[in-house]
């Protein structure tokens, strides 16, 4: 049957929050140390109209599931110390992205949907790095396309050998596309596997079977039927035994978020946006600590995930996907913070000086996956630092991640018993938090002056006024008041004048200098590689292989290599 497509029909506005009790594609299953995550898509229960989630394919609606399950496996079950993902359909384990759907869907949902996936499986791998949980595939049957792609982000797979199930990445040859967003880039740089058979395994649309996949490092072992279920039980009990995951850690609850989303503005407790669709731009605030840190460990896991750093991560996580992917056309978004830096610094203290918690470990890894989110975000990013920022430690990574900040000098002529913009360096931001390319964003920011970054530590905690500010490199500019107002606008007006392909493309070629790594390859491949094949005739044309797959015709490409 043809693919059929709905162009004209605007997308449902996204909502990013679900709970296990909500699921309709996974299971999450617990027993002691070992969990499992079945995944059994319910095909009728697609997030858009339009297409069936056959064969255990999925679309951002199951791939929203999979990341609450991820984020509560990590705060809520510290006594889980492997993950077993598997199937839970007889003989296939994942199709991969509902083809229909991608076809259907426009460019933007395209990249958006892969890049959250992508974020999504990072967050596995950072588990297993992080957080001694431990991620293992168990493919009970044929694992395919964005299947097996989620099989790679685990740290070991199995598949299960029946004659039949295979693993592959058939986007090529089907589709006229390619797993360029992270399946060719694992397949080579994470599982090394040699370069000549990866280029025969992604142009074999029927796979690798068996233990010609255990040669090719396709897989970690060739398991069969008969004793599947015993070698993945034995395999979860090994890596629970070897993980750091503390013994009879109580976890915590992640409750709803208080979201207020109005026609203009969204609202949390500690994180608000203000919206204008003229200027195609958003206003998101920060709010510092409204009390004190709490008093060591203890008082960070009496307060749960009413922890100011966990709560803001929570909240900022939250906005930055929900404007992602509803707010397509608000393509600058303007950085404030308000409230008390020494706060900000109590709170981070915590969190530098108790890392051996799994609960403040797991904080600190949520805030740099959260500030990674913004890094790879396709808007044009500004902070303002002015009279009552808390632009310190965390907060100010805010300001380091922007494409410009600007910080007044001064005061203006209203502001009544305000004190002069200050910024703070604190201890996370030495290297706590690291970019994708695993440097600090200072380290990013001074990349010719590595003595610099080391000067600047000794000046942690000291609060630091403009001029001493530009003058340590640390912000963009620094008007006074008399220049503030018009100096901000016209750089606002200015990128909401440029064409928003164009930035895309300067932000992500700038943002990432320094050594390249598995992730700044696939999100740069997402930005160049799949952002550019997704949009051509020879895949999303009318005679296209997207188009045409499942109408037993072919496509009609176009020879030209561009």
């Amino acid at each position: 049957m043809p693919v059929t497509t709905h162009p004209t029909e605007a997308p449902p506005r996204v909502c990013f929050d679900t709970h296990p009790d909500r699921y309709r594609h996974w299971r999450l299953e617990l027993d002691g140390a070992v969990a499992r995550l079945v995944l059994d898509v319910d095909e009728s229960s697609g997030l858009v109209p339009g297409y069936p989630l056959k064969l255990n394919s999925y679309d951002l609606g199951v791939d929203i599931e999979l990341y609450d399950a991820v984020q509560r496996l990590r705060f809520e079950h510290p006594e889980v110390r492997a993950v077993v993902v598997t199937g839970g359909k007889e003989k296939v384990f994942c199709a991969g992205a509902n083809i229909r759907m991608l076809a259907q869907s426009s460019h933007p949902w395209k990249v958006n949907f892969c890049k959250f996936t992508n974020e999504t499986r990072n967050g596995i791998e950072d588990a297993t790095a992080n957080s001694g949980q431990t991620w293992i595939a168990a493919l009970n049957g044929t694992a395919s396309g964005g299947g097996y792609e989620l099989a790679l982000a685990c740290e070991r797979i199995l598949l299960i050998d029946d004659g039949s199930s295979a693993v592959s990445l058939p986007e090529l040859p089907l589709l006229g596309v390619l797993p360029g967003t992270g399946g060719l880039t694992r397949l080579v740089d994470k599982r090394m596997v040699r370069r000549d058979l990866a280029d025969t395994f992604a142009t074999r649309a029927e796979g690798v079977r068996g233990q010609t996949a255990v040669e090719w490092r396709l897989v970690d072992e060739s398991v069969p039927r008969s004793r599947f279920d015993a070698v993945i039980t034995e395999r979860a009990a090994a890596a629970a035994e070897l993980s750091t995951r503390p013994r009879g850690a109580r976890g915590i609850t992640l409750p709803p978020l208080a979201r207020t989303v109005t026609g203009d503005t969204i609202t949390y407790p500690h994180v608000r946006a203000s919206l204008d669709r003229d200027a195609a731009t958003v206003e998101i605030t920060v709010l510092g600590p409204s009390g004190r840190a709490p008093e060591g460990v203890d008082g960070v896991h009496a307060a749960g995930a009413e922890f100011w750093p966990l709560a803001v991560t929570r909240e900022l996580d939250d906005l930055i996907l929900e404007l992602r992917t509803n707010e397509l056309e608000l393509g600058t978004w303007v950085l404030r913070t308000r409230g008390d830096a020494a706060a900000v610094l109590a709170h981070d203290r915590l969190l530098a000086e108790h890392g051996g918690d799994w609960l403040v470990n797991e904080v600190r890894h949520y805030l740099k996956r959260t500030l990674k989110r913004l890094d790879v975000s396709s808007r044009s990013l500004i902070a303002l630092v002015e009279p009552g920022s808390c632009f310190a430690g965390s907060l100010l990574e805010l300001a380091l991640a922007a494409d410009r900040c600007y910080m007044l000098d001064g005061l203006p002529e209203d502001a009544d018993g305000a004190r002069p913009a200050t910024i703070a360096l604190g201890e996370l931001n030495f290297g706590a938090l690291p970019m994708g390319n695993g440097l600090s964003r200072l380290g990013v920011r001074f990349l010719a002056d590595p003595d610099h970054v080391e000067t600047l530590r000794e000046l942690a905690g000291e609060p630091l006024d403009a001029a001493r500010a530009l003058e340590l490199g640390l912000v963009t500019s620094a008007p006074d008041d008399i220049d503030w107002e018009d100096e901000v606008r016209l750089a606002i007006e200015e990128r909401a004048s440029f064409s928003p392909d164009a930035l895309t493309g300067m932000e992500a070629n700038l943002r990432f200098a320094g050594p390249e790594t598995l992730e700044t390859k696939i999100f740069a491949r997402l930005t160049a590689w799949q952002n550019w094949i997704f949009t051509r005739p020879n895949a999303a044309g009318p005679e296209g292989a997207l188009r045409k797959y499942g109408s037993g015709q072919r496509a009609t490409f176009d020879r030209r290599r561009v």
